[in-house]
């Protein structure tokens, strides 16, 4: 893909918010989007980022943004971005992204308010981007030229669904899966989960995380119909799923511990999944999309390995690890899989998504 030639005006909603805040890390070096406003609450719009943020990454506030003079998030109030990434909380996502597909802008979302909806994409960019091809079907349904919403998946649905891709393009469907999660406090967001509560604990429950791996999976990893205007979800070989999701006091990275089932008879061996893992290759790599890793899937072979604090960073957190590989004796395989959350599993998603909607002409 040859990168435009022409910078790309983007705009960041949920600016102060933990997502908005990595989606400020990452964009602020990007070869091509530039950042042109930044958008908040109505008590935060009118002051200087700097002097509103409470800024809670590893990095320093980037200087590009510092003196930016946060805005509402009313639509009238994003000018000349053609994207808006989205990192707002789902309790207002829904009103603001409506009204910013309906002023004509592509909006990027983190969020869980359109993730059901039948027009829009549930797009994880190393697994689904062909599900773009319903955005023409969605503008056309709205009556929008160029304004659509694609959102990406829960961040725990993220992890484990780039591993799943690769072994059903390699082996065939799966039938069922099980997985157990070990999910970082950062992924409850700021000020999030009461040191109180998650220190020296595990907490086995986390609101609507459960089901939303069980159905998100689904629609992910289903087709399109052959007029590319509704979602296939997995009805020629629908996949069992049970997940168990378990808050552990990791600051960030998602592990997840799963057992699967192949329909294939006798299922590939555990050397043979490991081997079909390494080779995966997305379409967003081939399409050269600047943030998408160079690696999709690593595979470790350490006993140990992958854990969060060794693991999450590489590759700028843009993709999945697996590791210890080897035979179930319920089901057929098993795995652990490693994700960073606010990247591969948030903001970063949201990135690739836009650079691949430029690379075919979407935007």
């Amino acid at each position: 893909m040859s990168q435009p030639q022409r910078e790309v005006k983007v705009a960041i909603a949920g600016a102060t918010g933990t997502v908005g805040q990595r989606f400020i890390c990452l964009l602020s070096s990007h070869p091509y989007f530039r950042i042109s406003s930044l958008h908040a609450s109505p008590r935060s719009a009118g002051k200087a980022y700097k002097d509103v943020v409470k800024w809670k990454q590893a990095v320093r506030l980037p200087k590009g943004v510092q003196d930016l003079v946060v805005r509402s998030c009313d639509a009238d109030q994003f000018g000349d971005a053609e994207i808006v990434f989205s990192g707002l909380d789902s309790d207002v996502a829904g009103e603001v992204e409506e009204a910013l597909r309906k002023a004509e802008y592509a909006v990027f979302s983190n969020a869980g308010n359109f993730r059901r909806d039948p027009l829009v994409p549930l797009c994880v960019p190393l697994v689904n981007p062909s599900h773009f091809a319903i955005v023409p079907h969605q503008k056309q349904q709205l009556g929008l030229k160029k304004g659509f919403i694609i959102t990406n998946a829960n961040c725990s649905t993220t992890g484990i669904v780039v591993p799943l891709h690769a072994l059903e393009k390699a082996f065939g469907p799966l039938e069922t899966v099980m997985v157990t999660t070990m999910q970082a406090i950062s992924g409850a967001g700021y000020p999030g989960v009461p040191s109180l509560d998650i220190l020296d604990n595990v907490v086995p429950y986390i609101g609507k995380e459960e089901e939303k791996i069980e159905w998100e999976l689904a629609k992910i990893l289903g087709g399109l119909s052959d007029d590319m205007t509704e979602f296939d979800y997995h009805s020629k070989h629908p996949m069992k799923v049970s997940a168990h999701c378990n808050r552990v006091p990791v600051v960030d990275g998602h592990l997840e511990c799963m057992s699967i089932r192949f329909a294939r008879r006798p299922p590939p061996s555990p050397q043979q999944v490991k081997d079909a893992l390494k080779a995966f290759y997305c379409e967003a790599q081939k399409m050269g999309c600047p943030s998408a890793p160079q690696q999709a899937i690593v595979v470790h072979e350490a006993p140990d390995r992958p854990q969060p604090r060794l693991d999450r960073h590489d590759e700028n957190g843009a993709n999945v690890h697996v590791g210890r590989v080897r035979e179930c004796p319920v089901l057929d395989l098993k795995l652990v899989v490693l994700s960073s959350n606010v990247n591969i599993g948030a903001a970063t998603s949201s990135i690739i998504n836009a650079e691949y909607a430029i690379a075919k002409g979407i935007v």
